[in-house]
């Protein structure tokens, strides 16, 4: 009797935004390490051939402001895989330091556009099929910015409060499909483009924001941590976690030396 090779069971497939740089990329990188599928959405299409080169992601480039992209990156998802078993929900960013009095009517609707209505968008096209899945997982991730405002931060502690809501009706408006919903809300992380972008461009603006610091999180220590909560069994929801380096105490209190 001829012995046949086991089959290799089929590997999950996760959808990963903001893969271009910084923690959504870590946390592609890492996910494809673990042998997931992973399809990884940015809209910088360079970037993305890049990193599926080096790593075996699939590229997807994706503007997640735009509704026909985002539904057309479920239906490519779908089409070529069938399913999907985790939504990882990373994109976002902040823009401007202003306080409420002198915000900008633009930098205010772009957070709101990026960290609240992107997210939306893709929860809400996915969840079909992750509710069809019957154990299917959406991380967003936040930030500490969702739980403790600070001057200058209005606009941004408005969008990521208001995601945490979102994500918080999400959780219970879901269980019932047995959809893992989880939070992870990071401290100060010393990534690539946050702070640059935030403050215009200016590079010797966005190093202050880490001077002296002597460790702060790096992308990678979210994304491990993003991947942990993902690859965990199921039926374990790390509901919200927050994560910060050891310095920071507070949004206002970070040791720098």
């Amino acid at each position: 009797m001829t012995e046949t090779a086991p089959v290799a069971p089929t590997a999950p497939v996760a959808v990963v935004t903001g893969a271009s740089t910084g923690i959504g990329e870590a946390t592609a990188r890492r996910l494809r390490g673990e042998g997931w599928t992973v399809y990884a959405v940015a809209r910088r299409e360079d970037r993305l051939a890049a990193l599926a080169e080096e790593t075996g992601v699939i590229a997807a480039a994706c503007d997640i402001t735009v509704e026909a992209e985002v539904t057309a990156l479920r239906d490519r998802v779908l089409a070529e895989q069938g399913r999907v078993d985790a939504l990882l929900n990373i994109s976002g960013g902040a823009r401007g330091t202003d306080r409420v009095g002198d915000a900008k009517d633009e930098d205010w609707a772009w957070m709101y556009e990026v960290n609240v209505l992107g997210t939306m968008r893709l929860t809400r096209a996915f969840l079909p099929a992750l509710r069809e899945n019957g154990e299917g997982t959406v991380l967003n991730l936040t930030s500490l910015a969702a739980q403790r405002a600070y001057e200058g931060g209005g606009g941004y502690n408005a969008a990521k409060f208001a995601e945490h809501a979102m994500t918080e009706a999400l959780r219970l408006e879901e269980v019932e499909h047995n959809l893992r919903v989880i939070e992870i809300a990071p401290g100060l992380v010393h990534t690539p483009e946050f702070s640059l972008n935030r403050l215009g461009g200016d590079a010797e603006a966005a190093d202050r924001v880490y001077a002296g610091v002597e460790k702060p999180l790096t992308s990678d220590d979210v994304a491990r941590v993003c991947v942990f909560a993902v690859t965990l069994p199921h039926h374990v929801d790390l509901d919200l976690v927050t994560i910060k380096p050891v310095a920071q105490a507070a949004p206002h209190k970070v040791i720098r030396r």
